[in-house]
C-alpha cells in the first residue's frame, strides 16, 4: 500500500483545468488615478476572467484663502465697518475675529471594483477589454476650516445670530431683559445703539459667488462654527475600458499591466456647503481657485482612470 497516497482529481477539476477556469489566482497592486489599490484575479472561461479589488486616494491638502466681509440684503457694505465688528465682538465674547479664513481641501475617495476582462484576440491575450463596476461612499472630497480658524469663525456665527435678533422688533426689550452674565443687564439705551449700530454693520460671510438670478452668494459659517463643503457621487460607478498585461518573468509567475478607461459616477459631482448649496448647478462666477476647480468639476462628467499594475500568479 503507498503511505502517501495521491488524491486522482474529480471529473469536474478536470474539466475546470481543461477549459482553463479558476485554474488561476493572481494577485496585484496598482497605482493610479484611483490611488493606490490591490486586486485578485481568476480565469472565468478561455476568454475571459474576472477582478475584484479596493483602491484609496492617499489623504493630501490643498490649501484654500478666503475674505471676511460684511453685507445686507445681498449688497456688499463698507468694508471699514469689518474693523468696527472686529471690536464689538471681542468685547461681547472675547473671540478675535480674522478678516480671512484659512480652508484645507482633502479628496476621500474609496473604490472598491468588480471587473470582467475579454479577450478579444484570440491569439494573443495580452490585451482586453474591460466591463465592470466600482462602488463606494459617496463622499470623495471634502474643504473644511483649519483648526486654529474656529475661534474666529465662533465669533463670526456668534454675531450674525445677534444680527438676526436684531431684526427682531422685540430686540431691545428682549436683551435689556434678561442678564447677559450673572447679574449684568444691558440698559435699553445701551440695547438701542448696539440695534443701530448692527443695522449699519450689515451680517458677516465669504462672497463665494452669484446665484443663477444674479444675486450674490455669502457663504456663513455653520452653527458649530465651521465651513465646509464636500463633493458627492453616485455609489455605483459603471466602468468600461481597456488594457494591456505582459509576463515579464520566464516563469510567468511576475507580470506587469496597465488598464485605461472612464469611471461613470452619475454627472458632474454635487458640492455642497455647510448651508446645503449646491455649488456645481445653483451658483455663477464663483471666484478665485475654488472657481477653477468647480469649472473642472462641471466638466468632469465621467472620471478618467489609469491604473498600472504589478502582479503575481500562484498557480
Amino acid at each position: 500500500m503507498n503511505p502517501n497516497p495521491v488524491s486522482e482529481p474529480t471529473d469536474q477539476q478536470s474539466t475546470l483545468k481543461r477549459l482553463g477556469i479558476f485554474n488561476k489566482l493572481e494577485a496585484g497592486i496598482t497605482l493610479g488615478t484611483t490611488g493606490f489599490g490591490i486586486e485578485f484575479a481568476t480565469p472565468v472561461t478561455e476568454w475571459a476572467k474576472v477582478r475584484v479589488g479596493a483602491s484609496f486616494m492617499p489623504h493630501f491638502t490643498v490649501p484654500m484663502h478666503f475674505g471676511i466681509t460684511s453685507y445686507t440684503d445681498g449688497t456688499s457694505v463698507n468694508s471699514n465697518n469689518f474693523g468696527k465688528i472686529q471690536d464689538l465682538m471681542y468685547k461681547i465674547s472675547g473671540y478675535e475675529m480674522d478678516d480671512r479664513v484659512d480652508v484645507e481641501a482633502t479628496p476621500r475617495m474609496a473604490n472598491y471594483k468588480v471587473m470582467v476582462d475579454v479577450f478579444p484576440l484570440a491569439k494573443d491575450r495580452r490585451w482586453h477589454v474591460t466591463l465592470g463596476f466600482y462602488t463606494g461612499p459617496r463622499r470623495i472630497a471634502m474643504a473644511v476650516n483649519t483648526m486654529e480658524e474656529m475661534p474666529s469663525l465662533l465669533a463670526i456665527s456668534m454675531y450674525n445670530r445677534l444680527y438676526d435678533a436684531s431684526q427682531e422688533p422685540d430686540f431691545i426689550e428682549n436683551i435689556s431683559s434678561q442678564p447677559i452674565f450673572n447679574n449684568v443687564y444691558i440698559d435699553p439705551e445701551v440695547a438701542y445703539e448696539l440695534q443701530q449700530k448692527l443695522a449699519e454693520y450689515g451680517r458677516l460671510g465669504i462672497r463665494m459667488g452669484d446665484f443663477k438670478d444674479g444675486s450674490p452668494y455669502y457663504m456663513e459659517p455653520g452653527k458649530d462654527g465651521t465651513v465646509r463643503a464636500n463633493a458627492y457621487v453616485n455609489t455605483m460607478r459603471w466602468y468600461t475600458g481597456l488594457g494591456y498585461e505582459t509576463s515579464v518573468s520566464k516563469d510567468k509567475h511576475w507580470n506587469i499591466g496597465f488598464d485605461l478607461g472612464v469611471m461613470f459616477w452619475g454627472g458632474a459631482p454635487k458640492v455642497i456647503t455647510n448651508d446645503n448649496v449646491n455649488m456645481t448647478d445653483d451658483l455663477d462666477n464663483i471666484r478665485g481657485k475654488v472657481g477653477d476647480y468647480m469649472k473642472l468639476a462641471r466638466h468632469m462628467k465621467v472620471y478618467p482612470t489609469f491604473e498600472f499594475k504589478f502582479s503575481y500568479v500562484f498557480f
